[in-house]
């Protein structure tokens, strides 16, 4: 009996999450032709972008610094700069990376850091997101204009799990196993558009 009910709360949950994004597409249909014209990426996102990186782990911030990101068109193809700048050293803090469009229409992209590394990066829901490991570390970026901001983010943790449950059979359903990560850092700039 518990499981009939919980079936039809997922249900009525999902009937109601899809009328509510239903009407939110008829809404914004009005406004726009293509997801491109609506989120304008990367074109509304041109210019220099300054602010402070904070860096936060479990006991609070622990690193303030100077940082930068500079999304500027280089070509008639559609690529672009996604320079960032760490710290007071303009040399030493550049990544000189670039936006490389791969699947525009599908809102894909790639970060390319012109040195054998190449980040795949994905635009949904108007933010713009890079996820993958490097030396036993997942990380997730994130990038939204908000407004008259950028929001920057990386979160990053080991991809050692903290906890492995599940893996077992409650009555007749069975439970699949699932790994929890560890979140240990987050790194989050707020960029105002440089004059």
């Amino acid at each position: 009996m518990r499981h009939i009910l919980l079936f039809f709360f997922i249900l009525f949950q999902f009937q109601a999450s899809a009328k509510a994004n239903l009407d939110y597409f008829q809404a914004n249909q009005r406004h726009s032709c293509s997801q491109k014209d609506s989120v304008g990426f990367p074109q509304t996102w041109e210019g220099i972008w300054v602010g402070a990186l904070k860096i936060h782990k479990a006991t609070g911030i622990v690193q303030t610094l100077p940082m930068e990101l500079h999304i500027l068109p280089l070509d008639s193809a559609g690529l672009y700069s996604w320079t960032i700048i760490y710290g007071e050293d303009k040399v030493k803090g550049k990544r000189d990376y670039l936006l490389v469009p791969v699947d525009p229409a599908q809102g894909h992209y790639l970060i390319d850091e012109q040195n054998s590394i190449g980040l795949d990066a994905f635009l949904l829901g108007g933010q713009f997101y890079q996820r993958f490991a490097v030396a036993g570390n997942m990380l997730l970026t994130s990038t939204a204009l908000r407004g008259d901001h950028l929001v920057w983010e990386i979160i990053s943790g080991s991809l050692t799990p903290v906890q492995i449950s599940g893996n077992t059979q409650q009555g007749d359903e069975e439970i699949p196993e699932v790994s929890a990560f560890p979140i240990k850092v987050l790194q989050r700039a707020i960029l105002l558009r440089k004059k």
